[in-house]
């Protein structure tokens, strides 16, 4: 769903719009989504040098800090996890990237977790799709990206793990 320019900048208000739309990736006229999970990668080059408990509790920031965001925008549109929504791909994608912090690797895998997430997140396997029906308000729109975010974790460990 494309958004009017009314709805654009009733979202860019305020900080939630900001931090919801992912700094405006989240504005992108095509595939909003893969442009959030590739907007998150800038900031995890500095997330990725803390300490694992540190990232945990970064973590654990990011997904309070976009409840509150998609709440107040989700109650602006009055839209049900509008696309424009992106956060939730960010927090996503940092919990992908996870296995990275402890297998330090290239390019390719970084790679190799963004495109896992991107599936995981698109294709909805259970408990991803429960989530995505089934919980409402931010904590809704943020939790099945969480969940995606979990599979594409372990099947990176998993692929480092092996490979």
């Amino acid at each position: 769903m494309r958004l009017d320019a009314a709805q654009r900048r009733a979202i860019l208000s305020g900080p939630a719009g900001w931090i919801a739309s992912g700094f405006g990736s989240g504005l992108s006229p095509y595939a909003p989504g893969t442009a959030g999970s590739l907007a998150a990668l800038v900031p995890w080059l500095a997330l990725r040098e803390l300490p694992l408990p540190a990232y945990a509790l970064a973590l654990a920031l990011a997904f309070a800090l976009g409840v509150w965001a998609s709440n107040r925008v989700v109650a602006k549109l009055r839209i049900e996890d509008p696309g424009v929504i992106v956060w939730d791909e960010f927090v996503g994608q940092w919990i992908a990237l996870a296995p990275l912090l402890a297998w330090p690797a290239g390019w390719p895998w970084i790679v190799a977790a963004f495109v896992l997430f991107r599936v995981f997140d698109v294709c909805k396997p259970w408990p991803v799709s429960w989530a995505d029906r089934s919980v409402g308000g931010g904590f809704g729109v943020m939790l099945d990206d969480v969940l995606a975010g979990i599979y594409a974790a372990l099947v990176l460990a998993l692929a480092l793990h092996t490979f």
